[in-house]
């Protein structure tokens, strides 16, 4: 079993940053692609971005592309979102996901909940304009 916590959400003023982490046990993590997905009211759980097991790939959404770039420390088993420049509908629960997605998956795989094995359990993020 893998667990997921995820950290540091909190109430940010629009252009401003937070960091969010994602610390994982119970497995090796570096055997795990990671992701990062989000859930606003009233909405369904879309994709943010993710990353692969080594971190060599990288994927976006087109709406956070540039302004949230995801990394993760395979030595520290955590996954990271630095969110710059913070917009109001970046308001949202920040969910961290573990998937078996290897490099041979394309993108599609990776930006698709379903394939992803393991949740935190989210952390709020809001952005006041």
């Amino acid at each position: 079993q893998v667990q997921l916590v995820e950290s540091g959400g909190g109430l940010v003023q629009a252009g401003g940053s937070l960091r969010l982490s994602c610390a994982v046990s119970g497995r090796t993590f570096s055997a795990y692609a990671m992701g990062w997905f989000r859930q606003a009211p009233g909405k369904e759980r879309e994709f943010v971005a993710a990353i692969s097991r080594s971190g060599g790939n990288t994927y976006y959404s087109d709406s956070v592309k540039g302004r949230f770039p995801i990394s993760r420390d395979n030595a520290k088993n955590t996954l990271y979102l630095q969110m710059n420049s913070l917009k109001p509908e970046d308001t949202a629960v920040y969910y961290c996901a573990a998937g078996p997605m290897s490099y041979v998956s394309g993108r599609s795989q990776y930006t698709t909940p379903r394939n992803y094995d393991y949740w935190g359990q989210g952390t709020q993020v809001t952005v006041s304009s």
